[in-house]
C-alpha cells in the first residue's frame, strides 16, 4: 500500500510539473526568424570573425536585421557561391511588413 501512495505522489508531480512546463514554453515563446538560418547555411560557415561579427551566424543575423548592408564583410566567401545567392535570397524574402532588405556587395 505504500509503495502506491509513492507512485501516486510521484505520478502527481510529474504530471503538475509537466503542465507548468507546457505553459511556460506558451508562455516564453520566442519566435525565430528562420531566413537567419537559411543565410547562416549559405555562408562559409567557417567561424573566422574576419568579418568583425563573433561568427557566420552573427553575420547572418545582421544581414537579415538589416544592420550590416555589405555581404561582402564575409572574407572566406566568394561572389558566386555565397554573396550571390545571399542577395538573391534576402530579395525574394522580404521582411514581415513586405519592407526588402537591402543587401550589397
Amino acid at each position: 500500500m505504500t509503495i502506491l501512495y509513492a507512485f501516486l505522489i510521484l505520478a502527481g508531480f510529474g504530471a503538475l510539473f509537466g503542465l507548468c512546463l507546457g505553459i511556460a514554453s506558451i508562455v516564453f515563446y520566442v519566435k525565430e526568424d528562420k531566413r537567419i538560418e537559411e543565410v547562416t547555411k549559405m555562408l562559409p560557415n567557417a567561424n573566422c570573425g574576419a568579418c568583425g561579427y563573433a561568427g557566420c551566424s552573427d553575420l547572418a543575423k545582421a544581414l537579415v536585421t538589416g544592420k550590416e548592408q555589405h555581404v561582402s564583410r564575409c572574407k572566406v566567401g566568394k561572389k558566386e557561391k555565397t554573396y550571390d545567392p545571399i542577395i538573391a535570397y534576402l530579395e525574394a524574402h522580404p521582411n514581415d511588413d513586405g519592407t526588402k532588405i537591402d543587401v550589397k556587395l
